[in-house]
């Protein structure tokens, strides 16, 4: 399949402008040659989905992108800022937050220690108060240890952790991995919260359907590249292609 420029991507959705602008970016872990030229853009307000199969690229990009990859060329522009060569703890002062897919709970602390643990790096963090709003369930758990909660649980303190940092940016790895459908549904409904709240989220998912109840735009990453993009006004349009695309 060809490769698509980024002057095919879909037109910039009316929630804001460019935020976050990603040229010819390239990756390597040790020797190994990951993403070969990224190209794909977010806008401010939005909520845009990189889909793909298993080993595409999808997460080498977020790392890259937090500076977490330490190997990486091309441009990462954020807010008109050039970060390519930023080391991951300025760029989480400027406004970006990544939650892994591992989630990365501290299981010996309870769920207020691992909200509190995190340092609040710029303002604008979430105090408790608003975090137990978008997750109930956390007040319900606050003196449990991290190895008492479901996995549907620690996702959602992996990501009310990054919303006490101060952060407007929110890039979110395979969120809803092995969780139940009713765990998923809510998951669903604070990424919609958030979103009309004012952040911008830029989220990795094999999970088309549940993609498809909250994202704006769609990259499709094949071989660390970008292959095609559309909106969901497009989406019926390239079911089919989507079909192939992610081999379902």
């Amino acid at each position: 399949m060809p490769d698509t420029a980024i002057a095919e991507a879909p037109a910039k959705a009316a929630s804001g402008g460019n935020i976050l602008q990603v040229r010819n970016l390239e990756a390597w872990y040790g020797e190994s040659h990951i993403l070969h030229g990224i190209n794909f853009d977010v806008n401010a307000g939005e909520v845009v989905t990189l889909l793909g199969r298993n080993g595409a690229g999808k997460t080498t990009t977020l790392k890259s992108i937090m500076g977490i990859i330490g190997k990486r060329t091309g441009s990462v522009k954020f807010n008109t800022q050039e970060i390519i060569r930023t080391t991951s703890d300025k760029i989480a002062r400027m406004g970006i937050a990544f939650c892994p897919e591992e989630r990365g709970i501290f299981s010996s602390l309870d769920v207020r220690e691992n909200l509190l643990l995190p340092p609040v790096v710029r303002e604008g963090g979430l105090p408790l108060e608003q975090i137990f709003d978008l997750f109930p369930n956390l007040k319900e758990r606050l003196n449990s240890q991290g190895t008492k909660l479901s996995g549907g649980e620690q996702q959602m303190l992996a990501i009310a952790r990054i919303l006490r940092t101060g952060a407007s940016f929110l890039m979110l790895d395979e969120p809803t991995e092995g969780l139940a459908p009713v765990i998923i549904q809510q998951i669903g409904h604070t990424i919609a919260r958030l979103k009309k709240e004012g952040f911008t989220i830029l989220l990795v998912e094999q999970n088309f359907r549940f993609a498809s109840t909250v994202a704006d735009r769609y990259y499709v990453v094949e071989h660390g590249k970008i292959i095609d993009g559309f909106s969901n006004a497009e989406l019926a349009a390239n079911m089919d292609k989507l079909h192939t695309y992610l081999g379902v």
